[in-house]
């Protein structure tokens, strides 16, 4: 999994913990150089750059991504939603595409991703973000920074997004233990503040069970903005995160 987009998407314990790997392959297609993996998690809550999309509810989530020669890749994600709550209808569904390369220990990745949400109903919902990210390892130690540039679309409110990261994350040696941090900074639409500014941040830990491709995680996870547009605390509230998720 190119954990750089899921970054962008999940804000999970496990988007942390392999900022810089290429996807985990499941199939090399004949030596041709297709490569294929896949993903499922199961999350107590949906948290999208520390706001709650499934209502404080359990969510199904999990894709397919196609390593290409040359580095290219392709892939696609999905997660259910709160229907009710937020106002996407009751699926996400994000395709994207890029290309990311390793420099020794520098690695960087590049690319663009639709969300695209086919149930949300009457008005303009879906739409297209630029991405990009550089990340260095330091023995078991990964650190991280991106940037999301959504350009204006109807679906923003006629208005753009931008979006800046950092993330952490260090294996704890000779154990399956991970431990990661994140924090995230948004200007523009995607937010639930008066004056469109948050700022999201989670830190957590993961443990690979041995001898399974599972892995369980637990985050904590919040936003904080001036003025939040939250009434009720429904969206925004600090909350623990429960990840069990497995690929191949």
């Amino acid at each position: 999994m190119l954990t750089s987009v899921r970054s962008l998407t999940a804000a999970s314990v496990f988007a942390l913990s392999a900022a810089f790997a290429a996807p985990a392959m499941a199939q090399d297609d004949e030596g041709i150089g297709v490569e294929v993996s896949a993903n499922v998690a199961m999350v107590s809550e949906y948290r999208f750059r520390g706001v709650d999309l499934s209502g404080g509810e359990f969510a199904i989530q999990g894709g397919v991504d196609v390593g290409l020669p040359a580095g290219f890749y392709i892939g696609t994600w999905a997660s259910s939603l709160d229907e009710q709550s937020v106002g996407y209808g009751s699926t996400e569904l994000d395709l994207y595409g890029g290309w990311a390369g390793e420099f020794g220990n520098i690695s960087t990745d590049v690319g663009v991703i639709v969300y695209i949400y086919p149930d949300a109903g009457a008005g303009d919902f879906d739409y297209v973000e630029f991405y990009g990210s550089l990340g260095v390892a330091a023995g078991p130690a990964e650190f991280a920074v991106g940037v999301a540039y959504a350009p204006d679309q109807d679906s923003l409110g006629g208005t753009d997004n931008f979006y800046i990261y950092a993330d952490a994350g260090v294996g704890i040696p000779n154990t399956p233990i991970s431990l990661a941090a994140h924090v995230g900074y948004t200007d523009g639409f995607l937010t639930f503040t008066t004056d469109s500014e948050a700022v999201d941040w989670s830190i957590g830990a993961s443990v690979a069970i041995p001898s399974t491709p599972l892995e369980v995680g637990v985050a904590y996870i919040g936003v904080e903005g001036d003025a939040l547009v939250d009434p009720g605390g429904v969206f925004t509230d600090d909350a623990v995160v429960v990840t069990l998720a497995a690929s191949i």
